[in-house]
């Protein structure tokens, strides 16, 4: 069924507004996936905050011209689902990971900071671990250094023989 031009405009806009807020764009050829196959990766998109959503490659075009995923055009050829995400790496990681367990899905290109990515480069995209995933290591880092500092104190403590100084050195490493 074909749009209007009103229908391609809104379309555009809306695109153009997901655009607008997004940092990384990745591309997959999904022809031969069956309904089913398509609404289980949408849930799944969805779920991890990426705008999915199949799109005629010029209203695409449009859509990302003058942008920083302008440099994609050229790889929006074809039957093509588009993957648009706030998270530098939730839509590479979705189609991704969809793409391993289904053979039908081919990644095809993407686009993040302002660089073309073929289809190596949105997989190694997807292979970085998420914010979360980051920030709890980091945090784990940071933690070590003061924990072992703890123990450290603790065992200085009780091989003195301090039964009342053992737990003075685990408030100080606390504090620390």
């Amino acid at each position: 069924m074909s749009l209007n031009r009103n229908e391609k405009a809104a379309v555009v806009t809306d695109v153009a507004a997901q655009v607008a807020r997004s940092q990384t764009l990745a591309l997959a050829e999904y022809r031969g996936l069956t309904v089913e196959h398509l609404n289980k990766l949408r849930r799944e998109a969805r779920d991890k905050g990426v705008y999915l959503h199949v799109l005629k490659n010029t209203l695409a075009r449009r859509a990302v011209a003058g942008t920083p995923f302008e440099v994609a055009s050229d790889a929006m050829v074809g039957p093509l689902i588009y993957g648009f995400s706030e998270d530098a790496v939730a839509a590479a990681k979705v189609l991704a990971d969809f793409a391993k367990g289904n053979d039908r899905l081919i990644v095809k290109a993407g686009a993040y900071a302002g660089k073309a990515l073929n289809a190596e480069g949105v997989k190694a995209l997807a292979s970085i671990p998420s914010k979360e995933v980051l920030l709890a290591q980091l945090a784990g880092l940071l933690m070590s250094p003061i924990s072992r500092t703890a123990r450290v104190l603790a065992a200085v403590a009780e091989k003195k023989g301090g039964g009342a100084e053992a737990p003075a050195a685990e408030e100080a490493a606390a504090a620390a």
